[in-house]
């Protein structure tokens, strides 16, 4: 069984790394889907920005992160700007990594 909560662990091991707190504290990742039977998780996700230079880096890193979890075998991930990152977005957690 596929734990969203162990997907959630790892994926807070993946950095933004202009502003160094993890892309699901920051509020980048928008959706976990998981289908039980392949072993399959789809992480729908933005950037901070459209222009990032770390991009490719940050999609390898959700897909590693994500194929760690226990009865994953294939991450599919789908980067999106609508919505486009704001700050309000960021949880309480990462506002306090922040020193908000």
């Amino acid at each position: 069984m596929i734990n969203k909560n162990d997907i959630i662990k790892e994926l807070k091991t993946v950095y933004d790394p202009e502003i160094s707190i993890n892309i699901y504290d920051l509020g980048l990742v928008y959706d976990i889907s998981i289908d039980e039977e392949e072993g399959w998780v789809k992480i729908i996700h933005t950037l901070t920005s459209a222009f990032c230079p770390e991009a490719d880096v940050i999609v390898q890193n959700i897909n590693a992160a994500v194929t760690r979890v226990e009865g994953v075998t294939f991450c599919d991930i789908e980067t999106t700007f609508d919505p486009p990152f704001t700050m309000d977005m960021v949880s309480e957690e990462g506002k306090l990594m922040m020193g908000w």
